[in-house]
């Protein structure tokens, strides 16, 4: 096994969480569970937002899994690389419109 912080077998061991707090995993897993149901939105549309986020909330995990989890649903690689972009677009905008605070600061220390 190298030698680095995400290895890739641990998804497979996700479950496991439980093993420590079982009553509050399974309380997780039954609402993950329900949440990813189709309803409102398809399980398929929803594989596709979860790839989306997992992209901005950068977790290696979620990516590995909703990667596969998007394509076995049908959607295309550059559907699923839109949905990436669009991801990034919301990140690096949230992170842009905080300048205004920054602009706000340094005018009200300049008056």
């Amino acid at each position: 096994m190298a030698n680095h912080y995400y290895n890739a077998e641990d998804l497979g061991k996700f479950a496991a969480v439980g093993e420590y707090q079982k009553e509050m995993a399974d309380k997780f897993f039954a609402w993950y569970g329900e949440v990813f149901k189709d309803s409102a939105l398809s399980a398929r549309e929803k594989s596709l937002i979860a790839l989306a986020v997992s992209h901005a909330v950068q977790c290696p995990y979620c990516i590995d899994a909703y990667s596969g989890d998007a394509f076995e649903k049908g959607w295309s690689e550059a559907q699923m690389m839109e949905a990436v972009h669009v991801a990034s677009a919301i990140k690096g905008g949230a992170a842009l419109v905080h300048g205004v605070q920054m602009m706000n600061k340094v005018k009200a220390i300049s008056m």
